[in-house]
């Protein structure tokens, strides 16, 4: 379900499973980690990362996992996150177009993205308020990080998406475009980085990566929300949740563990 094409020193990265709104499991994670490994083997100097049909990534594809059973720890310290460091890490200038639904991980893959363009109408947040879940991915660091206190907990409590002009009004993303240009500006923009002096951009995103460190811990957050997400996979609401989005049914959550 990932593609990868290489074009005058840019690569383009595919998630490329439109009957799921791009939701990924752990061997899709594998096949974007190969791809990014693949792109820095063959020297290319600027990368982006889009999503095929109506939506970038919906977030982790639940439909066939059963709460009881689930290795969530396995998961997100084995499949997710060290997916995130590498795509963070990328030696060189990356971009991601978000567009339509752009949910949990589908949130996290922007958050370690150099620069996203975003679609007027695409929809960024957590849905985790209906899984009896937080929000992982990095999305804690980068609301508080961007929002503050107050409407990070607003988001996450409410379960409200932002738009995606919304979210570039907050400062969470670069530019929003029309639904129909966004992907020929974000094309664009990788392939004008790709023609500049890509290993001064490399030492910019190593600096701003320590600072970003230094002053908000990305990855210790990351830890943090896996650590929350194992403890709250035990609880009757995290089962119940999981078993209301299977069913296309509203959750009845209780408050207790």
């Amino acid at each position: 379900m990932i593609e990868l094409t290489i074009d005058a020193d840019v690569a383009e990265v595919v998630l490329h499973a439109p009957e799921r709104r791009n939701a990924v499991d752990a061997s899709a994670l594998q096949a974007l980690a190969d791809a990014y490994t693949e792109a820095e083997r063959a020297g290319v100097r600027a990368l982006l990362l889009r999503g095929e049909g109506k939506a970038f990534c919906a977030g982790r594809d639940i439909s066939q996992v059963d709460p009881r059973t689930d290795d969530a720890a396995g998961f997100l310290r084995e499949s997710l996150q060290p997916v995130l460091e590498q795509m963070a890490a990328f030696p060189a200038p990356t971009f991601a177009v978000a567009h339509g639904a752009c949910l949990g991980i589908g949130l996290g893959l922007l958050i370690a993205t150099d620069v996203v363009y975003v679609a007027e109408s695409a929809k960024l947040g957590s849905p985790f308020a209906a899984l009896g879940a937080t929000l992982d991915s990095g999305g804690h660091a980068l609301f508080f990080e961007r929002l503050g206190a107050h409407r990070t907990f607003d988001l996450i409590y409410s379960g409200r998406l932002l738009s995606g002009t919304e979210a570039v009004a907050a400062g969470l993303f670069s530019q929003a475009f029309p639904d129909a240009e966004v992907l020929e500006a974000t094309r664009a923009a990788a392939l004008h980085a790709a023609k500049g002096p890509t290993l001064a951009f490399r030492a910019t995103k190593e600096i701003v990566r320590g600072l970003r460190d230094e002053r908000h811990g990305l990855w210790r957050s990351v830890e943090a929300e896996n650590a929350a997400q194992i403890e709250l996979a035990q609880t009757a609401d995290f089962r119940e949740g999981f078993a209301a989005f299977q069913q296309k049914r509203t959750p009845d959550f209780t408050g207790r563990a």
